[in-house]
């Protein structure tokens, strides 16, 4: 898994009526964008988190990072 701040974490609801989760990626700690992730939930907690196998990495156009 390899990620870049501005991009977003996607985490999958892993039982029935749980709701999928996305927190964007404001600090890479991993070696070459690899994990842990210093993540912002949409509520603004933030917190450190490496991402298991139910996450995937949503990434963000080069040109959307520039703004």
């Amino acid at each position: 898994m390899e990620a870049h701040a501005g991009d977003r974490l996607l985490t999958h609801g892993r039982t029935v009526g749980r709701h999928d989760r996305v927190a964007e990626i404001v600090e890479v700690l991993g070696d070459g964008g690899s994990p842990p992730y210093r993540l912002r939930n949409e509520d603004g907690h933030e917190s450190v988190m490496a991402p298991g196998p139910d996450s995937v990495v949503q990434h963000t156009a080069p040109e959307d990072k520039d703004r």
